[in-house]
């Protein structure tokens, strides 16, 4: 599903610099594999590489070098064509929501199969089964702004999940809720996990960690020095 071969990733420009010389490597070395279907927490302090390792995964960065397989496909080998369908397999929830303000709830949830093209008619069906799925419904036609951050965090899965992904990756999806609002947002990660989908999420909340116990990946400073 994810295959990470001896990664490491810099962000510079074509020359390989930055602004003051060499760019640094802000992973190091990275080598995993996520079968298809598990369930995988991303460990690490702030600045471990956490971000990083995820826009990887959801195809935003490209590796400097080594090799980063995702849904049996090589970056090194993909065509930049090809890209925007792999894309479309890959969920992705943010911790700042990312939500269109001027886009109703329905809206939001709907916009990643409006850009695929597809039908009103489904489309009105999946986007309403999603939104009775993160209990939501009634909030259809609210804005982002009438929300609470329970409420945006649960469009923002809605949204990553309407075209059912293979992968879905969440980078630290409950920073900004309480503890409440926090379990419910894991308990639909959890329920994503059980239909199948292979999910990555990123976390500082150990105490979420240690109510639902599952495979780690634990970065610190550019390299993976846990995996299990």
């Amino acid at each position: 599903m994810v295959r990470f071969d001896d990664v490491g990733l810099r962000y510079a420009g074509p020359s390989g610099l930055g602004p003051q010389g060499p760019a640094p490597e802000v992973l190091r070395d990275v080598s995993f594999t996520l079968p298809q279907g598990s369930f995988h927490w991303l460990l690490g302090p702030s600045g471990a590489g956490k971000s990083s390792l995820l826009g990887l995964m959801h195809l935003a960065l490209r590796p400097s070098r080594g090799e980063v397989e995702v849904l049996g496909q090589r970056l090194s080998q993909l065509r930049r064509g090809a890209l925007p369908a792999l894309r479309r397999r890959i969920g992705v929830v943010y911790q700042d929501f990312r939500l269109l303000p001027h886009l109703t709830v329905f809206d939001n949830v709907a916009l990643p199969m409006r850009v695929a093209g597809r039908g009103e008619a489904q489309l009105r069906a999946d986007v309403a089964e999603m939104l009775r799925w993160t209990g939501l419904a009634e909030k259809a036609g609210a804005l982002p702004a009438t929300l609470s951050g329970g409420e945006q965090q649960r469009v923002a899965l809605a949204r990553a999940v309407v075209m059912r992904p293979a992968l879905l990756v969440a980078d630290e999806p409950t920073g900004n809720l309480d503890g409440v609002q926090a379990r419910r947002v894991l308990a639909l990660l959890r329920e994503m996990h059980r239909l199948g989908t292979t999910v990555v999420v990123a976390t500082h909340a150990e105490a979420l960690v240690a109510e639902h116990p599952a495979p780690a990946l634990r970065m610190d400073e550019g390299r993976l020095v846990a995996h299990g």
